[in-house]
């Protein structure tokens, strides 16, 4: 894919010298290239001021034992805050 739009930018840019707007062109397909299309995954917006801050997320684990170790430790944790919510 990045090699198509190497391409097509670099037709872009040729073509620009006729024709300016090729040029403007070609940066518009670069800056979308570079924010949307090198497998970046979608981002989160900032921190609303005033929101609570939750804990930061965990990697994923590596191994299954980590899974399973993770995933006891979550239940655990949902248990203890129903318990003290008083069950809602």
């Amino acid at each position: 894919m990045g090699t198509v739009v190497l391409s097509g930018t670099a037709v872009l840019v040729v073509l620009g010298f006729g024709n300016h707007l090729y040029w403007l062109a070609a940066v518009a397909v670069l800056y979308l290239y570079a924010r949307h299309g090198r497998g970046s995954s979608p981002r989160s917006p900032g921190p609303v001021a005033g929101a609570p801050q939750g804990p930061a997320p965990t990697p994923a684990p590596t191994s299954y034992k980590a899974y399973r170790a993770r995933r006891d430790q979550q239940a655990k944790w949902e248990r203890r805050y129903a318990r003290e919510r008083g069950g809602r």
